[in-house]
């Protein structure tokens, strides 16, 4: 690799999440220099173990942001500003930072960022459609029933592919620096309504069973999940999904030019994909 190539290259933080990835795949399909950044790369990467924060960001010239395990999580702005300043010292010259609508800790995660980096790039997302489909509820949707302490509170949930156009966008285009992108579907749905969707998408039926948190959190620990998760997923339904994020948002359209994925074509998509077959 030459000097040219190595400085060219675009750091991803958390490659191999949801958006991480979907990140590195669109970065190789244009050429791009990519580093994935995770336990098991090389250099390895570990928010946990600053020791190895300079060797990942050696020579980067963009970093992606994501982290582990949630941006919302309390003493993740401390570290995430942390390895901004870092990045900036390193000579990065482009940060994106995935950050969450509603979120208290997130939202002083952008601010360490711009103090880092005033040209940051902010992606603030809703929930991700693909919560159904790669992570968080498939098992319950494989099971035909989806029980969750949500009742009636709308989401403009928003599709990780779109979150990835933005992301790369703003790493390789110009015209995106500083930059704040409020990142939604385009309508508001509860989660009976998203999992109605997957139903007919399915052709098999998904029922959405409300529950109360108390219950909820106590399937999640049956299930193994660790305490820090547990509280994760509790903050998220309770304080998040609270109706402050019933709106939608352009940032899709301001940054792409084209409006969002429809939660429709997403459950089409990931059926015919085969994401919830048996």
């Amino acid at each position: 690799m030459n000097d040219n190539t190595l400085n060219n290259t675009v750091l991803v933080l958390g490659g191999t999440g949801k958006t991480g990835r979907r990140i590195a795949a669109r970065l190789e399909e244009r050429g791009v220099p990519t580093r994935i950044g995770s336990r098991s790369a090389d250099p390895p990467f570990s928010w946990e173990d600053r020791m190895t924060w300079v060797p990942a960001l050696r020579g980067a010239r963009a970093v992606y942001i994501s982290y582990y395990p949630d941006v919302a999580v309390p003493g993740s702005s401390e570290i995430v500003g942390s390895l901004a300043n870092l990045a900036v010292g390193q000579g990065v010259e482009r940060i994106v930072l995935l950050s969450g609508r509603g979120e208290e800790e997130a939202e002083r995660a952008e601010q360490a960022v711009r103090a880092a980096d005033p040209r940051a790039t902010i992606v603030r997302s809703s929930w991700f459609n693909q919560n159904f489909s790669e992570s968080l509820f498939v098992d319950g949707v494989l099971a035909g029933e989806l029980a969750l302490p949500a009742d009636g509170v709308g989401e403009p949930f928003v599709d990780a592919d779109d979150i990835a156009d933005v992301a790369v966008a703003a790493l390789t285009e110009p015209g995106h620096g500083g930059e704040l992108y409020e990142v939604t579907g385009p309508r508001l749905m509860t989660f009976a309504d998203a999992v109605a969707e997957i139903g007919r998408a399915r052709r098999r039926d998904v029922r959405f069973q409300p529950v109360s948190i108390d219950d909820y959190a106590s399937a999640l620990r049956a299930e193994g999940l660790p305490d820090d998760v547990v509280w994760l997923v509790t903050y998220l339904f309770t304080e998040v999904l609270d109706g402050r994020n019933q709106s939608l948002t352009d940032g899709v359209q301001r940054a792409l030019g084209r409006p969002p994925k429809d939660f429709r074509d997403y459950a089409r998509d990931a059926a015919a994909a085969g994401a919830w077959d048996a």
